[in-house]
């Protein structure tokens, strides 16, 4: 009886969670130090891992919501969670699992990992390697003094810019409107990305589930509250210019 209630405790997704964590303080967890040290093959066990790669990062998962919903969207893409609680990925993995069992041959493609994604994702991922990266519901970090701890930075866009691939798409949401538009300005303002245009924005299938898929979304909508949301494309980088000297070598001696 007793480990039939530890395991029901197990898979409470509220139970003894903390709503955020400081992704300022030092982690005891794994990370790789290059993404090619990464064995994907754990998270993936039933997928062709010398031929696939993550292509889609869920960056603060939460308890999965989104990430169950990819998995049918797109069945032929492999996406990760990445969250920094412990006890959340837990959840999520058990999740999963669950969800493996009950229907053979499902939700092969989706998987979740423990780390700190302002620190560590140039070392799971490879540059150009991601076409979809998303941020929902970041901690809004009111003070200002813990402003730095967002997710969303110039230093971190340029790093978010390196893994996602040119025309790659970013995702972000938010029920704190002052949050969603310190985001949204910091976005505009990098010179890696654009925003993407209303009509396609409003036609794709990942927004629907931005705004209503995960618990957080839910949450918002149980108590009428509002949600602002952008979309944004990574650019090609700019052209090199040419720092040559070939402009500047004499043909022949001064006289």
């Amino acid at each position: 009886m007793a480990d039939q209630n530890k395991k029901k405790r197990a898979i409470k997704p509220y139970h003894r969670i903390k709503a955020h964590a400081n992704p300022a303080s030092d982690y005891s967890f794994y990370y790789p130090i290059s993404p090619d040290q990464y064995d994907w093959k754990k998270n993936y066990p039933n997928q062709p891992m010398d031929t696939k790669k993550v292509e889609i990062a869920d960056v603060g998962c939460g308890y999965g919501g989104l990430l169950i919903s990819l998995s049918s969207l797109f069945p032929d893409r492999l996406s990760v969670g990445m969250e920094l609680r412990d006890k959340v990925v837990q959840y999520v993995e058990e999740r999963i699992d669950k969800l493996r069992e009950k229907t053979p041959g499902e939700f092969q493609n989706v998987s979740v990992i423990r780390t700190n994604g302002m620190k560590y994702l140039p070392n799971y991922f490879e540059k150009g390697q991601l076409q979809k990266i998303f941020f929902l519901f970041p901690d809004p970090h009111f003070k200002k003094a813990n402003h730095k701890r967002r997710i969303i930075s110039p230093t971190l866009l340029s790093e978010y810019a390196y893994i996602l691939a040119p025309g790659a798409f970013a995702y972000f949401i938010s029920d704190v409107e002052e949050l969603f538009q310190w985001m949204y300005e910091h976005f505009k303002n990098h010179p890696l990305f654009e925003q993407v245009e209303r009509e396609v924005a409003e036609n794709d299938s990942c927004v629907p589930l931005i705004i209503n898929s995960t618990e957080e979304a839910r949450k918002v909508n149980r108590i009428d509250g509002k949600k602002w949301y952008a979309v944004f494309r990574r650019i090609e980088d700019p052209a090199k210019k040419d720092h040559s000297f070939k402009n500047y070598i004499l043909t022949s001696p001064p006289e």
